[in-house]
């Protein structure tokens, strides 16, 4: 046996041993080796794949538009773990990340490439199992607070009870709203929303009752409002507390009477609806200040959740970061994988005024940025750059026991500092939670919740 030959053989021997899809092509893309494993991946046998052209063998989602091969070969620079889906023969898709270098001969001449992919099913599967459990109707959280509410909406949203939602801007208060009318026996029916803030009172009320024909100069026909095309499904008035008194007054009477005068009209029209009001104001503040009033607040405030800002829900950070991944992946063409320990530590220490859509904007702004699989603290916008303040990421080590540190420290102020009560929320024995706040060296007040009645 020649010493080529039994090179070849020993190369062969080994990729047999490795436990990803193994491949290799010369520099016209056709393979020229292909191991066991991507075999049983592809479906294909090596006889039928030998000689033929990678893109007719793998048909991954980027064969045609972005060839991870071809890149490198004509780059000269490997590519590491890109999620991709290749198609096997059964027509199954099958996510997989693939990674890729160039082939030299002795002289160092490229004569092809090497790629290597690994079946990622089970991560995918966990991943959704996951986003399962920590979503609801849309809604994506691991916050004790949120899961209250979670339990909760299917019985609110099969009454026809007034329902009031507070929080701050870019909390998910829409998506509460649509969960409701979805889970609700008028889910045939139309939701139609209103931004209460947005408009003066004249133009609010004709958009709340409509107006018929002649009511003003340029009225040439009925209009109906958005109560009139909420009959029978559910209205969502947003921004409640920015109305006016006079506004509030008219809106508490179709609340007890079930009926409303367009503008120009004498006649009341009865109206069927299902009412979700929602602010970013403490009404009760503005009750006690006679800026809204008191039986208006009483009709709306029957049901009342109220949506935690995204600082005090820090848990909730890694899971809408890998739903918005996903989520721009679908809408970009792109196929980014995750986010560097050291990018999701800045999220971690940023206070967030935006919350949730501020996040998302956050992720969207890199992915215009990001060219390669991972998201890095460059890609992320400047704002959490300069509001990270002194603290200096040294290593990813160090970064993951910061972002750790952040979780713990924020379940713990939510039981009160009560470590049983927190390790019961967290899903960890008590013990394992202690010898991580001597690691972390998180610092305990004096007393706790250990010692309230």
């Amino acid at each position: 046996m020649s010493g080529k030959s039994k090179h070849a053989d020993e190369l062969t021997t080994i990729l047999e041993c490795i436990t990803e899809g193994v491949f290799t092509v010369d520099n016209e893309m056709n393979i020229t080796s292909f191991n066991r494993i991507s075999e049983e991946l592809t479906g294909i046998p090596r006889e039928e794949a030998m000689g033929k052209p990678c893109c007719n063998v793998l048909h991954t989602s980027i064969c045609e538009s972005e060839c991870a091969l071809k890149q490198t070969i004509e780059s000269n620079k490997p590519i590491i773990a890109r999620p991709v889906y290749i198609i096997n023969k059964s027509g199954r898709r099958v996510p997989v990340t693939i990674s890729t270098a160039l082939l030299k001969d002795t002289d160092g001449k490229i004569i092809g490439g090497v790629e290597t992919f690994r079946d990622i099913s089970l991560v995918e599967e966990l991943r959704k199992e996951i986003e399962l459990k920590y979503t609801f109707e849309d809604i994506i959280s691991r916050s004790p607070a949120i899961k209250e509410i979670f339990n909760i909406i299917p019985t609110v949203a099969q009454s026809d009870t007034p329902v009031l939602i507070e929080g701050e801007s870019g909390t998910g208060k829409e998506l509460l709203v649509r969960a409701i009318h979805r889970l609700s026996h008028r889910n045939s029916k139309p939701l139609v929303s209103i931004n209460c803030g947005a408009l003066p009172d004249s133009l609010l009320e004709s958009e709340l009752f409509g107006y018929k024909k002649g009511a003003f100069t340029d009225a040439k026909q009925d209009k109906p409002g958005r109560f009139a095309l909420a009959h029978t499904g559910t209205i969502f008035l947003d921004e409640i507390g920015e109305i006016s008194p006079a506004m509030q007054v008219k809106l508490l009477r179709v609340l007890q009477e079930k009926s409303y005068e367009p503008l120009g009209s004498t006649k009341s029209e009865n109206v069927d609806v299902r009412v979700i009001a929602a602010t970013n104001q403490n009404l009760i503040e503005l009750v006690e200040t006679k800026e809204f009033r008191l039986d208006l607040y009483y009709r709306l405030n029957i049901m009342r959740f109220e949506m935690p800002p995204l600082r005090d829900r820090l848990e909730d950070i890694p899971l809408l970061v890998d739903h918005f991944i996903s989520k721009f992946n679908k809408l970009y063409g792109k196929s980014i994988a995750i986010i560097s320990p050291d990018a999701l530590a800045l999220l971690m220490k940023h206070s967030f005024p935006g919350n949730v859509r501020e996040l998302e904007n956050s992720i969207e702004h890199a992915f215009v940025l990001c060219t390669g699989s991972v998201i890095q603290p460059q890609h992320l916008p400047h704002e959490l750059h300069k509001n990270a303040g002194h603290v200096t990421i040294i290593n990813s080590a160090t970064t993951l026991d910061e972002v750790e540190a952040q979780f713990i420290e924020s379940a713990l102020k939510r039981n009160e500092w009560n470590r049983l009560k927190t390790a019961n929320e967290l899903g960890i024995h008590k013990t394992t939670l202690f010898r991580k706040i001597k690691k972390l060296e998180i610092k305990l007040p004096e007393k706790d919740g250990r010692y309230k009645a």
